[in-house]
This record gives C-alpha cells, structure tokens and sequence, in this order.
C-alpha cells in the first residue's frame, strides 16, 4: 500500500474511512473546497451531480451511511497525488453497489474526486 508523495494520505486511512460506520472519518480525507462529481444511471456524464465543498460532501456522507449497508474498498493504487480506487457496498436486501474512483490530492487531502457508480436493478 502507497503513500501520495508530500503527504499523509495512505490507502491504509482510506480504508478505514470507507469502510467505517459512519462519513465522519471519510470527510476528514476532502480539502475544505474539495469536488465531487458522480455519474450514475441518473446523472449521467453530460449531467453530473456535482459537490462543492465539505458542507455539500457531508451532506451526500451522512445520506450514504446512514443507510443499512456495508462499504468494502476493494482495490486501491496511488501515484504522487492521485489515487484510484473501487468499492463494493451492499445493502441489507442484497442489493449491490459497485463505485470507481479518481482521485486528486493536494497537501495529503482530496481535492477532486470523480466517481462512477452502478446498482444491482
């Protein structure tokens, strides 16, 4: 497991903070003017949600997990100050989530993360 070049921001951490119980450990990851975009089945490329700042990211965290499902971080690679990663979630019915992530940092935060994600229909 790597660690971004200049900074503190390591698989290991971001493993934790996906897999936690709560967005709270994540959010500590997103630079205070961090930006999300996602694409999915309803946002779709030309169209994606997109959040700015650490407000509107905890926001989107605490929807997420407060939800009954679990988060696995599955793979992750990193290279000076970016990082990809997948995760796998799973809702209590069995539902499965599969998420990519592309990652930016800056002084060991996220500072643009672009997200593709897919559920089970």
């Amino acid at each position: 497991m790597g660690t971004a070049t200049g900074s503190t921001f390591d698989t290991e951490m971001l493993r934790r903070a996906v897999e936690g119980n709560t967005g709270n450990t994540l959010l500590a990851l997103y630079a205070d003017d961090a930006e999300i975009r996602i694409v999915d089945r309803n946002t779709q490329p030309s169209h994606p949600m997109v959040l700015h700042g650490r407000v509107q990211i905890a926001e989107m965290l605490n929807d997420v997990y407060s939800r009954d499902m679990t988060h696995k971080l599955e793979q992750c690679v990193m290279q000076g100050d970016r990082a990809a990663y997948s995760e796998s979630c799973e809702y209590a019915d069995g539902t499965r989530v599969l998420s990519e992530s592309m990652i930016t940092l800056r002084d060991g935060k996220i500072a643009e993360q672009i997200v593709i994600q897919a559920w089970d229909e």
